[in-house]
């Protein structure tokens, strides 16, 4: 197989035109789907035609949602080879379908973390789940969230599940989720006016395409519109494992690294090596399997009984997840931080004061203080600019709390205590004085 093959697994090819320069975003979406349309391994861009092929071959389908062009997961290239011994005889064992929009894609099946510009599922030509692979939990760095080596062990695993199904079936129920509120992406009233449920090759293609972060931010803005509380599990989305203080390994099946020490995962009785076979009845072929069966736990708490492989001997052990277990995420490296900052801070980008800062300030390690290291400067992420925000102003209360220490908890308490047309008091040090800034929120 040539080497795009292998490539459109995960990484779209980078590269230059005629005298180093860059490829337009347009040049690069048409080229790839010539590459891979030529070619004819993978059927692009075409579920149903994908769905079809597995009822009459009995394969299962492999679907990586793949945003063309993204340059921040191009990263995993360097783990790729021309022919990988163990990725093309796998994926010749698929139908192998490559989605580039989500225009018009089945919200009632493809529920994933949006935040992401690369996603797979393994299924059943019925539509059952066998898995999902795909993990991200921060803007550049990528190692400790995928590999080659664990893409291989996952659809090893799912071709294991589809061997066994139906028999297996009941188990891999709770991989699909309840229906969200509109069936696809450009139904969202935020979307609706902008996007078709279609890529317009004879068009601007780029400007046609719904990518995968609009649809997260098509949902919060549903309910932010409306003058609602955003649901804690949208502000939350696909807690990463660590969060709980499962250090999974990359390289294998829901295997665990190790355990963080005082961790929920500690206190639940998880060991270092772990692999953790099931969790809520439902097998793990991935990470992103684990993230998924996070995703639907409730935020005000819950046990989640898992069956884990522990140096040979299967042992059972119950995820006690304690209320508000969510907010332990980190949520601002989200492409998704970008529109609440619109609604929350004005597009103030926050961070915690360091420790130089907070000695000169005289503030102790536990005190909110959270500096501006940047101040929108356009539409409605100028709103804190124009209402007298600056950089390096450090925040230290916000609409009266005072312990919100990190951008993320600040975020999440302005998209679920606040609402549109508010004014928020806030309160900054300025070169050590003290000041009291309104901040209007915004939908």
């Amino acid at each position: 197989m040539r080497r795009f093959l292998v490539l459109s697994v995960c990484v779209a090819i980078l590269t230059g035109v005629a005298f180093g320069e860059e490829k337009t975003r347009e040049q690069k979406v048409r080229e790839d789907k010539d590459r891979v349309s030529r070619d004819g391994f993978w059927i692009y861009n075409d579920l149903p035609a994908a769905f079809e092929k597995a009822r009459e071959t009995g394969k299962p389908l492999l679907v990586a949602l793949r945003c063309i062009p993204c340059e921040e997961c191009v990263k995993l290239d360097d783990h790729l080879v021309d022919t990988d011994p163990v990725i093309r005889p796998l994926l010749e064992k698929f139908v192998c379908v490559r989605v580039v929009s989500t225009n018009g894609l089945d919200l009632s099946l493809f529920q994933y973390d949006t935040d992401q510009s690369f996603a797979m599922f393994m299924l059943n030509a019925d539509r059952t789940i066998y898995g999902r692979f795909g993990t991200r939990s921060h803007r550049t760095e990528w190692l400790g969230d995928v590999s080659l080596k664990g893409l291989g062990k996952a659809l090893q695993g799912a071709l294991d599940l589809h061997a066994k199904y139906p028999a297996n079936r009941d188990s891999l129920a709770g991989k699909t989720g309840a229906p969200l509120e509109f069936g696809s992406p450009e139904k969202y009233p935020a979307l609706s006016d902008r996007f078709t449920d279609r890529l317009n090759y004879q068009g601007e293609v780029v400007k046609s395409c719904i990518h995968c972060h609009q649809i997260g931010d098509a949902r919060r803005d549903y309910y932010r519109s409306k003058g609602q509380a955003i649901p804690e599990k949208l502000l939350y989305p696909f807690p990463h494992p660590r969060s709980q203080g499962l250090i999974c390994d990359p390289q294998e099946m829901a295997t665990l690294l190790d355990v963080t020490p005082d961790s929920v995962a500690a206190r639940s009785g998880f060991q270092k090596g772990d692999r953790i076979l099931s969790l809520n009845q439902q097998p793990l072929l991935s990470m992103a399997d684990l993230q998924w069966v996070l995703n639907e736990a409730d935020p005000d708490g819950a046990k989640l009984p898992a069956v884990v492989d522990r140096k040979g001997k299967t042992i059972e052990v119950v995820l006690s997840l304690p209320r508000g277990w969510r907010a332990s995420d980190d949520i601002d490296w989200r492409a998704s931080s970008w529109g609440l900052r619109r609604m929350v801070t004005g597009g103030l980008k926050l961070a915690p004061a360091d420790d130089a800062t907070r000695q000169r300030l005289k503030l102790s390690g536990d005190q909110m203080a959270l500096k501006v290291e940047h101040v929108g400067q356009y539409g409605k992420h100028a709103v804190a600019k124009k209402a007298g925000f600056q950089k390096d102003d450090i925040i230290v209360s916000f609409d009266g709390q005072d312990d919100l220490t990190t951008s993320s908890k600040l975020l999440a308490y302005g998209a679920t205590a606040t609402r549109p047309g508010q004014r928020i008091a806030v309160t900054v040090l300025r070169n050590g004085k003290r000041m009291e800034k309104q901040l209007p929120m915004q939908d």
